[in-house]
């Protein structure tokens, strides 16, 4: 929170704390305070959804798998224009929350656009599929105050659109999978 950085937690780091810590919004609650190892002194976090969420750049190593999938919860697109106060934070949060998203995926398409131009060495690096699930209608029809009241029947709900939603994905995709990527960033992007 303090620096605006964003930090990675990986392995042992990945406690009860830091899983909070990913998901604290700032406007609900206060800031989960981690010691960091490497000074000793404690640091505030906030959701990284405000500077690196989802943080793509781990996933591009050789070991890993070659595609990323991306679970999207908030819409990239909202043909209505917001009027009132609680619809345009909203959208505020939507499009603070997508930005890191989206300057993930841009830089992966410009990665893809140097490595079809044959600008740099074979395999100096990686060729990254992209693939999304998202479902835009539901998140569009759902009442902002879903996202900051969570009901059981709500909860329910999402599990079961994001399983059909994903099901919807496997039907039209499951073939691209480690294949090619069912995302056009060239699309997207131009």
């Amino acid at each position: 929170m303090r620096s605006g950085k964003i930090r990675v937690f990986t392995s042992a780091e990945i406690t009860p704390k830091a899983i909070i810590a990913s998901a604290c919004l700032p406007t609900l609650f206060q800031a989960v305070e981690i010691e960091d190892p490497k000074t000793g002194k404690l640091e505030a976090f906030w959701d990284g959804g405000y500077t690196g969420n989802p943080a793509l750049f781990p996933l591009f190593a050789p070991r890993l798998p070659q595609d990323v999938l991306i679970v999207n919860i908030n819409p990239l697109r909202r043909e209505e224009v917001p009027k009132d106060t609680q619809a345009i934070q909203n959208r505020i949060n939507e499009i603070s929350f997508n930005t890191s998203l989206l300057r993930e995926l841009r830089a992966i398409d410009f990665v893809k656009r140097l490595i079809g131009a044959v600008t740099m060495p074979k395999g100096a690096m990686k060729d990254v599929p992209v693939h999304m699930i998202a479902d835009d209608n539901l998140m569009n029809n759902l009442n902002v105050a879903t996202k900051t009241v969570p009901s059981p029947v709500l909860l329910n709900r999402l599990r079961d659109d994001g399983h059909a939603a994903t099901d919807r994905f496997l039907a039209a995709h499951r073939a691209d999978l480690n294949v090619r990527a069912t995302v056009d960033l060239d699309v997207m992007f131009n």
